[in-house]
């Protein structure tokens, strides 16, 4: 079994067995604190190179392997997100609104909504979604107990729109990644809002089980009723 939590590290159950010191991996792309979600929104990637630059001052890198990852491609951004939906990113940006006005719509985009067009949205999904992938690859391996991606955790992404911030669900794309090797995926989320997005990417299969510790009631985004136990064989 392996357990992931929100937001985002990726631990394999055999982590805590024998003496030997945990292996902890972590995963930071310096370009993804450049990007800047616009005025007043209260996404700001620019937190992710403070955090880095805490981990370098307190030294905590030299207890830690640290990586660079590859950028994840289309292919494996469409392993749960749709082709139109990915094509959509790759060319949307302040430039292009107009042109795309009537996707930005379809896909939850832009004015009016929480996920704002700005420049380089794939580039940014693509880099912290390959941090997420990377550390499930690593712990596929056994090459690492411990994989921790600050970055990510965008559980709120669906497989054709975008929601909450989130635009590419590296989480779900991190779990299917683990499935290719393990029969079954535990997902713990602890932040105050409800990871639908994953929990509606699983819903309907006992593979992967997800639990969500978050605020309900007339909070975003609604969802998350204790009575959601999942649907069919997921049930």
């Amino acid at each position: 079994t392996f357990t992931i939590d929100c937001a985002m590290s990726l631990t394999s159950s055999n982590s805590g067995s024998g003496s030997s010191k945990r292996r902890v991996s972590y995963f930071y792309h310096s370009d993804v604190g450049l990007y800047y979600y616009g005025p007043g929104h209260p996404m700001k990637p620019h937190r992710l190179r403070m955090t880095h630059q805490l981990i370098l001052s307190y030294g905590l890198y030299r207890k830690m392997e640290v990586y660079r990852p590859k950028i994840c491609t289309e292919k494996d951004l469409q392993r749960f997100h749709s082709e139109d939906y990915i094509d959509f990113l790759k060319k949307i940006s302040p430039e292009t609104m107009k042109t795309y006005s009537s996707q930005m719509q379809k896909f939850n985009v832009g004015e009016y909504t929480d996920c704002p067009v700005f420049d380089g949205i794939y580039e940014f999904c693509s880099t912290y979604t390959g941090c997420s992938l990377d550390g499930a690859v690593k712990l596929n391996h056994g090459l690492t107990d411990i994989a921790v991606n600050w970055s990510g955790g965008l559980h709120h992404a669906k497989k054709m729109e975008a929601s909450g911030f989130c635009y590419v669900n590296d989480i779900v794309l991190a779990i299917l990644e683990l499935l290719k090797y393990h029969s079954r995926v535990l997902y713990i989320d602890i932040d105050i809002h409800h990871g639908d997005g994953v929990e509606e990417a699983f819903y309907t299969t006992d593979r992967v089980m997800t639990v969500s510790f978050h605020k309900f009631g007339d909070f975003f985004p609604g969802t998350g009723d204790i009575r959601d136990v999942g649907a069919k064989t997921g049930k």
